[in-house]
């Protein structure tokens, strides 16, 4: 199996929208997705993208991506936030999640970020175990998630 690691171009964010819901049903929360195609287009290519990302390209069909923004951190300087790493459950289990997540501190070590932070859900076990493989990574106990939603007209 060939896999291109690439930057996500505008033409890919159907296809990743596509893979959002699937990580959504998976985390058992399809209701959760508000974003709409234009906010998502427009968040990562308009004139002030907010994200980026890198896709996993088989045949010429994304089957997987890795989204990601900078984040601040008065504790450790510039950081990388990973927002969402998915590979489409078909192709599971193959390399594909390490060959986005190499590039990706490939990428950290590159933009001279001091590390990168996510998160993932205490009972999502293959997840866990994937990100424990690397040397390094710390899963901390202790923060909880705070949200507010806020109205916009």
């Amino acid at each position: 199996m060939n896999v291109l690691i690439r930057k996500a171009v505008k033409e890919d964010c159907k296809r990743m929208m596509e893979l959002i819901h699937e990580l959504a049903l998976y985390e058992k929360a399809p209701e959760a997705v508000i974003v709409d195609f234009d906010h998502f287009v427009e968040s990562g290519f308009g004139g002030q993208p907010v994200w980026w990302a890198i896709v996993a390209e088989i045949d010429g069909h994304v089957e997987g991506f890795a989204l990601c923004y900078t984040r601040y951190s008065t504790w450790k300087g510039r950081r990388l936030y990973l927002e969402d790493l998915l590979v489409t459950e078909k192709l599971r289990g193959k390399g594909i999640g390490k060959l986005l997540f190499d590039r990706l501190v490939e990428i950290c070590n590159e933009g001279n970020y001091s590390g990168m932070a996510w998160q993932v859900l205490d009972w999502n076990e293959p997840a866990i175990n994937f990100y424990k493989k690397y040397n390094g990574v710390s899963i901390e106990a202790g923060w909880l998630n705070c949200n507010l939603p806020v109205e916009t007209s």
